[in-house]
């Protein structure tokens, strides 16, 4: 019986998704992993396929912007679709064996776990086949409403990209697009059709149960990441706020950030992000956390190595005087601007606009 590590990786910003999901590919096509699935989260975000069709978003650029919805083309078969808190994403990244090959059959089993999923839940959905995607209501019912998005990937039977079951998702966004570019019917969610919030956790819980079965695998444990903190050091208020970035030594990258490290056994992130700040500033200050946790691919290394980073903020008094490490060779305070434009990392760029909202 082949097997399948099932990660549950929470949040996860999508440029970060894509990363990952190519890393895992990489890593099963050259051998190096078995078969996995990846379960996160995605912060508001439209992705455009193949066939995906620009008008098919009718929000304007600004309203998108106001939302705080990014877009991203991929190279998923199907139109557009919606990515956001409350939806469960799967990345099944599966070598498909020989009696295995077939595309249409490879979607109906994708389709299934997510059907059955549902079924847990005493939701009968289906599929309607001129449509793609999982659906409660019956073709040409006046209520025929979506409830998951299937797009995939299939490069010499390697797969990639995979499913969205809507649970708790803010189902507004989904005006901001034509879903998949069908205008006849809804979209729906596990919340709307109970009536109730319903554990994420326990829905991924049980997709990986049905994938498991479905695809005949033995489910393996997935490793644990390294974790992980950020720390946005921030001076002054409102428009003059200015955030310290830090360049790391070329020996390390060369590049600017906010301040990070690594949790050690025995510390809790909080913990970590107040050692991590006088390390490498020499400050002593009360860290605050961010309530933003999210998971990336550290590096190029395959397999890839998972990290799980979580955010704090620190205030800086203006008298107080920044003594940097030896991971470092220069530091800047700059405005709020400056510091977005210069982070490379979306994470990074995520702390610190968390970090500059936060009340005095």
């Amino acid at each position: 019986m082949s097997t399948l590590t099932v990660y549950r990786l929470g949040r996860v910003e999508y440029g970060d998704g894509l990363t990952l999901m190519e890393r895992f590919a990489d890593a099963r096509r050259q051998g190096l992993i078995g078969d996995s699935l990846l379960l996160l989260e995605h912060p508001p975000v439209l992705t455009l396929g193949r066939g995906a069709k620009r008008e098919n978003i009718v929000a304007s650029d600004e309203r998108l912007a106001a939302e705080g919805v990014e877009i991203f083309e991929t190279n998923r078969g199907g139109d557009v679709t919606y990515h956001g808190p409350g939806q469960v994403v799967g990345y099944p990244i599966f070598l498909l064996p020989k009696e295995r090959q077939d595309v249409r059959r490879y979607v109906r089993d994708v389709e299934r776990c997510v059907i059955q999923t549902l079924a847990e839940y005493g939701l009968h959905a289906g599929t309607i086949p001129k449509w793609p995607g999982v659906w409660l209501g019956e073709e040409g019912a006046p209520d025929a409403r979506k409830v998951a998005a299937i797009g995939i990937h299939i490069s010499r039977w390697l797969t990639t990209h995979g499913f969205a079951l809507n649970v708790n998702t803010h189902l507004p966004h989904f005006q901001l697009i034509v879903p998949c570019g069908i205008r006849e019917a809804g979209v729906t969610s596990m919340q709307r059709e109970l009536g109730h919030p319903v554990s994420v956790p326990d829905v991924e819980e049980a997709l990986a149960r049905h994938f498991c079965a479905i695809f005949e695998c033995e489910r393996r444990t997935a490793a644990i990441p390294t974790r992980t903190v950020s720390i946005s050091l921030v001076r002054g208020q409102g428009p003059g706020a200015r955030v310290l970035l830090v360049r790391r030594i070329p020996e390390r990258g060369g590049f600017w950030q906010t301040l990070t490290g690594r949790v050690e056994p025995g510390e809790s992130p909080e913990q970590a992000a107040a050692r991590e700040l006088e390390e490498e500033t020499g400050l002593r200050l009360p860290v605050r956390a961010l309530d933003y946790r999210h998971s990336f691919a550290l590096g190029e290394l395959l397999p890839p190595l998972l990290v799980e980073e979580t955010a704090f903020a620190a205030r800086c008094p203006e008298e107080q005087q920044v003594r940097l490490s030896t991971e470092h060779d220069a530091y800047e305070w700059v405005e709020a601007s400056t510091a977005l434009e210069r982070l490379e990392y979306r994470g990074l760029r995520e702390g610190v606009k968390r970090a500059l909202a936060l009340p005095e």
